[in-house]
């Protein structure tokens, strides 16, 4: 019956928490007062052994952290009528204080009072130093002087005054207890000197040790006392004295302990003075090695401990000295000490500095094993640095990994995640990541601004940022430097320095001061927009404020003369600026070479390459890619041979070096090499993307390898790289080539089924591809086909159709897609016309043309060169030679330059009757537009020269100029490399000697 009746009570229990879980805590504290509604009454026997137990649970959810559930569990308590005694109160108060639900101690407080009991000096205490955790000394004050206190009173409100920072008020109460003759020990001693050390005061932190220890008084110079002193001054840079009092300490009595050391050590490496730090340490290793058991006690108090080691291990990483700091960890390790959360944090962040994403991983796995829960911090560093290398994958792994071990997100995770985010291209991501941050009521800092304000600058998104900016102003969170930087970079890379400037100026008049890098920004801003003088008065400015030059500011004028051809000033800048302190990064030296190998200055590039080599920068991948491609560009080496040489260089080329030189052998035709290069690819830890294998294949096709292309398209399936549209075009083109559909659909179904996402433009690819053969069926089949994956025909789609039709003389069909274009409401464009133009002048329909002409030019659009060049080609083949020269006029009087063939009709109109010298005129203004003639301009020449020569009716002079001009070209076209037709021999005066076809002329 017993068993059966706790049974109800705890199912109760457990109902009645979750019910109470959901109240407000000023619902449950109304609760706790309305005992006399509690459903259940309790012996007084049974009573204690209840309390007891709920006392036990609400330690246990306070140790996990489960606070609401804490509450809930004391307001079911309350709620049955259960009333601890004094020594559970002060438990409770204690166990909530000390896992900071600081403002549940009141309200447990106030409702023991309300139960009738008691409280003694310890319970006040609880109370007062839960006071004091949040600032209320008024209230804690008045409750040590308005009931029973003791020295713990005193140092805990002492300890409150301390902690705003009112050390002098502090100190009075210590008049107050010697009134109250409440005795001054060691600890009102040591939390006052720590108040006035903190607050800089460190004179009157010493007086006050010199007071409190004088020898009449019962109180003793304690280490903790000089301990707190000597962090002070180290903490304020006064390194001298702080040894002093260190070195003094022996002089008092007091021996310095492991905090001495570790005060010391962390003090030097601060200050960068590794050295000394290390030997402190070696003293204290020598200090353990004593064997004598008087000593015994003393080498215990200085044994190095894990804070010794995590001191010297974080500031090696700060350093980037990993290598040290490993070392010093497997050390630590051998001497049996385990690390703790910040040793491990330390290393997986400085190991992420410096890019050793595999060790630190390695650490992080280490740390779980040894039994180191990481933290949000230790998280935070990893999702960081994994965001920010476009991890994306691998971090997000990590944030779910800290939601299922309950580690909370914090300001600082969410704003590392959403920074990242940004940085990874996942701008969505990051938006949801801030609203995040807004949803779990956390007020964003001016780090969590610039960061978002960062990331939508480089989406593009400058009006956002701008409204980003105001709101920051309207809740009063101060921009820095640094977000105004990012709004300043935003503008100058926009190319719009004008509203650059104005944020600069904003800037200063918010009290934020422009450092070299906002300078040399704005300067380089200045000079890609053509502002030379507002560059030139910017840096006049930061002259004058004192601002040094720096490599940032050097590369900005280094490029601005790079721009204009000027790279002797180049150079000459360069070689002032390292007289005058700055040296030249490899940033710099990159730009510079990049400079001399665009203005022919091959020799003096490679001697800069040598240079910087000797003086020990090495070569970043932007540097081997700027060598690589002024080598090339140069046209005096041979690719092959410029990667071996680079090799032999000691340079390690990236994917973007390899693309690069595979297309040069491509270029070059050398297809062995191409691939040799391409195998070598996989042996630098790289994997060709599809960049790589779009130079490839369009090389192979280019010579028409088709079985190589099938292989290279085997091998991308093999490693799951998927054809781009780009790929799609070179493809379908080259199965085109037979002029077999079935072919081109065989290509199409392979790339699809590789992964290539079928959107508007492949449909559009491969309509047009069947249009060019004539194959308009297959391309309306394709056409259905689209419509049915929900792509409508877009204007290109149109125009492939309309070229299809007139490509085939199917003029009717070609004027009906366009009026059909016309009803779906497809506006037409320059190309829609012009091939309309092409089929009407095909079909001689002339009077079409002028109507459409008209119509052209009523929609706004504009005839471009494709247009007059159809035009004149339609005219001239027709016979219509004077619309043809009236076309033509009109296309010079607009600055287009007509093409070759335009030339060719026009020259072979006069040709035919005979207007020779025109034709030649038309010859001369062709190459002073430097169009250059090819075999058909030649013939028609020639040809008309010839025929001109066998009239009957002209004088012998005439005839022999005829043929000389016809030997003057045949000259000109044999230098060429050019050989007449068949035509053209026919028509060659028997006079000259008529050649044999394979006479090379």
């Amino acid at each position: 019956m017993m068993i059966i009746c706790k049974r109800q009570f705890v199912k109760h229990l457990i109902a009645n928490i979750k019910n109470v879980n959901s109240l407000s805590l000023a619902q449950q504290s109304r609760m706790c007062s309305s005992s006399q509604n509690a459903k259940f009454w309790i012996s007084p026997q049974k009573s204690r052994l209840y309390v007891s137990f709920f006392c036990t649970l609400i330690h246990i959810f306070l140790r996990c952290r489960r606070f609401s559930m804490a509450h809930a569990a004391f307001s079911t308590m309350r709620g049955c009528n259960l009333v601890p005694d004094l020594c559970f109160w002060n438990r409770l108060l204690l166990q909530f204080n000390i896992f900071g639900d600081v403002d549940q101690v009141m309200l447990l407080y106030f409702d023991m009072l309300s139960c009738g009991v008691v409280p003694n000096v310890h319970t006040r205490n609880v109370v007062i130093h839960s006071l004091c955790k949040i600032g209320n000394t008024e209230q804690a004050i008045q409750l040590v002087r308005k009931n029973e206190s003791d020295n713990v009173s005193y140092n805990t409100l002492i300890w409150g005054f301390c902690r705003k920072g009112l050390v002098e008020a502090g100190f009075g109460l210590v008049c107050e207890m010697v009134k109250k003759d409440i005795s001054v020990d060691n600890f009102t001693c040591n939390i006052l000197i720590k108040g006035f050390c903190e607050r800089g005061l460190l004179l009157k932190a010493r007086w006050v040790m010199e007071m409190f220890c004088h020898t009449d008084q019962a109180i003793c110079k304690d280490i903790v006392g000089f301990n707190t002193i000597i962090h002070g001054y180290f903490k304020a840079h006064e390194v001298s004295d702080g040894l002093e009092i260190a070195e003094g300490m022996g002089h008092e009595g007091v021996l310095p302990d492991i905090v001495t050391y570790n005060i010391l050590i962390n003090g030097f490496c601060k200050m960068g003075d590794f050295a000394t730090a290390k030997s402190l340490m070696e003293e204290l290793l020598e200090c353990g090695n004593v064997n004598s058991t008087e000593n015994m006690d003393r080498m215990l108090s200085i044994k190095p401990n894990v804070i010794t080691y995590t001191t010297l291990i974080s500031n090696l990483c700060k350093q980037s000295e990993m290598d040290k700091a490993l070392c010093m960890y497997e050390e630590m390790t051998k001497n049996g000490l385990l690390p703790d959360l910040v040793t491990y944090s330390s290393l997986i962040h400085g190991l992420c500095k410096c890019g050793r994403i595999l060790d630190a991983k390695q650490i992080f796995e280490e740390m779980k094993i040894v039994g180191v829960d990481p933290n949000h911090i230790t998280y935070s560093i990893l999702i960081d640095y994994l965001l920010k290398h476009g991890d994306v994958c691998t971090a997000s792994a990590l944030q779910c990994q800290m939601v299922v071990h309950g580690i909370s997100f914090d300001n600082v995770v969410l704003t590392s995640l959403m920074y990242g985010l940004f940085k990874a291209g996942k701008a969505r991501d990051a938006e949801r990541m801030y609203q995040t941050l807004i949803n779990f009521n956390m007020d964003p800092n001016y780090i969590t601004y610039t960061a978002l304000l960062d990331g939508r600058i480089k989406c593009g998104d400058m009006e956002s940022a701008e409204f980003l900016l105001q709101e920051m102003e309207q809740k009063k969170v101060v921009p820095n430097i640094f977000t105004f930087s990012a709004l300043i970079n935003g503008y100058v890379k926009r190319g719009i320095p004008d509203a650059a400037m104005a944020s600069m100026k904003k800037m200063v008049h918010n009290n934020v001061m422009p450092n070299v890098f906002t300078y040399g920004n704005m300067i380089d801003g200045c000079f890609k927009d053509g502002k030379k003088d507002m560059a030139l008065s910017l840096y006049e400015e930061m002259k004058s404020f004192g601002i040094l030059d720096n490599n940032f500011v050097l590369d900005a004028f280094v490029n601005n003369f790079k721009r204009q051809g000027k790279i002797e000033e180049a150079e000459a800048l360069l070689g002032d600026m390292v007289s005058s302190g700055v040296k030249p990064d490899l940033v710099n030296y990159t730009s510079l070479m990049d400079g001399l190998f665009k203005s022919g200055k091959h020799s003096a590039a490679l001697e800069l390459a040598q240079e910087m080599k000797d003086t020990g920068l090495g070569f970043d991948t932007v540097a081997y890619n700027v060598m690589l491609n002024g080598l090339l560009r140069s046209g005096q080496y041979e690719v092959y041979s410029i990667y071996s040489e680079m090799k032999h260089f000691g340079l390690v080329p990236d994917l973007l070096s390899f693309n690069t030189m595979i297309h040069a052998c491509c270029k070059e035709g050398k297809l062995e090499n191409a691939f040799n290069i391409w195998k070598e690819i996989s042996g630098h830890g790289l994997k060709p993307n599809s960049v790589t294998c779009n130079i490839m294949l369009r090389g192979l096709c280019e010579v028409g390898e088709i079985d190589k292309v099938m292989e290279l398209l085997n091998e991308m399936q093999r490693t799951g790289l998927q054809p781009t549209r780009s790929i799609y075009k070179v493809l379908i083109g080259v199965a085109s080539k037979d002029r077999k559909a079935q072919r081109i659909l065989g290509m199409h179904k392979r790339l699809i089924s590789m992964g290539l996402k079928v959107d508007q433009t492949v449909h559009n690819t491969l309509i047009s591809t069947f249009c060019r053969l004539g194959m308009t069926a297959c391309a309306t089949s394709q056409l259905e086909k689209m419509r049915e994956g929900g792509f409508s025909a877009d204007v290109i789609t149109y125009n492939s159709f309309i070229h299809g039709y007139c490509k085939i003389s199917f003029t009717n069909k070609a004027l009906e897609t366009y009026s059909k274009m016309l009803v779906e409401g497809v506006s037409p464009n320059v190309a829609t016309y012009n091939h309309l133009f092409e089929g009407l002048t095909a079909s001689r329909r002339f009077q079409e043309v002028a109507v459409l002409l008209e119509e052209m030019r009523l929609r706004g659009l504009v005839p471009n060169a494709n247009t007059f060049d159809t035009l004149i080609s339609g005219y001239g083949k027709m016979g219509y030679k004077k619309e043809a020269i009236m076309a033509y006029c009109e296309m010079i009087t607009k600055g287009f330059v007509p093409r070759i063939s335009t030339y060719n009709v026009l020259m072979s109109e006069f040709a035919k009757v005979g207007k020779m010298k025109q034709a030649q005129e038309l010859m001369l203004e062709m190459q002073g537009r430097e169009v250059q003639p090819n075999a058909s301009t030649y013939d028609i020449l020639v040809s008309g020269w010839c025929k001109l020569s066998k009239h009957l009716q002209l004088d012998r002079y005439f005839r022999v100029s005829c043929q000389a001009e016809v030997k003057r070209l045949l000259h000109e076209m044999n230098e060429k490399g050019f050989t007449p037709s068949e035509s053209t021999l026919s028509h060659i005066s028997p006079a000259l000697g008529k050649p044999r076809k394979q006479t090379p002329w």
